[in-house]
């Protein structure tokens, strides 16, 4: 039995993380400001004596003592981070920072949940972690994109400085049940106002691509990340490697759910990338990885979630 702390693990990928880990067999600390996390991600959860929650922002230093770190705590959806992105930019600077002194105090080892938002409006496609990227340093999303980018530095330099153990995985769209209601990305958008018969927004004319990873494959990625040989650090990309435009996505869902929901087109928002798709070459040699839950299969289950909730 490991002590891990799970920074933002009462968030929609965090909680996951949670519960699988405990299952595993581990004592789970649980650390989130619940800025974007909810208590009921993780209700289910209370009553294992094995599982502990903090009320904390790991902008401020945290004294514990764990084996093991999975540093997940950021808003990670354009409508939160772009509320307060000078916190944005905290929470992965300053936070990062936090996590990586304990993790040298205690001599514990540590992931950064990193994104595939690194790469920006990427000039190469697919995205290999070779690939440095094309971000805007002063755009309405480089509080995120570049702040993530600074973590990634702070981590390779305690590795180098200190000999820190460090895993960084770059984390490509996921989906899955948990995701808050009014987060903006587009599969909760597309599944909510399919289910209300509200128009589905697309925006742009919807030729813009994605890859959507299902949270599970995800989670089992990030573990098969912590548990690689201390050699590799990474950055690993993890996402789903099959592309889809967005607005094939919105006609998929509205499928799904039966509606009766029509498209309608908006502008396309500022600095939004017009394709994103993961090389995972080096995540199949490295960790033996890949995901393994096709698009339909997840968004069926992700509706079924949705309509347990009072939209």
């Amino acid at each position: 039995m490991k002590k891990i702390l799970v920074t933002g693990g009462a968030g929609f990928i965090g909680s996951h993380l949670c519960e699988r880990l405990l299952n595993e067999g581990h004592e789970i600390l649980c650390v989130d400001n619940f800025y974007t996390g909810s208590k009921a991600n993780i209700a289910h959860l209370l009553n294992n004596p094995y599982f502990e929650i903090i009320r904390h922002d790991i902008c401020l230093p945290l004294y514990v003592e764990v084996d093991e770190i999975y540093n997940l705590a950021c808003p990670a959806s354009p409508i939160h981070y772009q509320f307060d992105p000078v916190q944005t930019t905290k929470t992965s600077v300053h936070g990062a920072i936090n996590m990586l002194g304990l993790a040298k105090r205690v001599k514990a080892k540590i992931l950064q949940a990193s994104t595939s938002e690194v790469y920006g409006d990427p000039m190469v496609h697919p995205q290999p972690e070779t690939y440095w990227g094309n971000v805007n340093p002063i755009g309405i999303r480089s509080c995120y994109d570049e702040s993530k980018r600074c973590a990634e530095t702070l981590f390779f330099d305690y590795w180098r400085q200190h000999k820190l153990k460090i895993k960084v995985a770059r984390i490509f769209n996921t989906y899955g049940p948990r995701m808050r209601p009014d987060d903006g990305r587009v599969v909760s958008n597309f599944i909510i106002q399919a289910l209300k018969g509200d128009d589905i927004t697309v925006y742009g004319d919807g030729s813009q691509t994605r890859s959507f990873c299902y949270v599970n494959d995800l989670i089992e990625g990030l573990i098969k990340l912590m548990n690689s040989p201390d050699e590799f650090a990474g950055p690993v990309n993890l996402g789903n490697p099959i592309e889809i435009s967005i607005l094939e996505l919105a006609k998929k869902v509205i499928k799904l759910t039966g509606s009766k929901s029509k498209i309608i087109f908006k502008p396309l928002p500022a600095d939004d990338p017009k394709q994103r798709q993961p090389d995972i070459t080096l995540a199949k040699e490295k960790l033996n990885w890949e995901p393994k839950i096709s698009l339909e299969d997840g968004l069926i289950k992700t509706i079924e979630y949705f309509k347990t909730l009072k939209l």
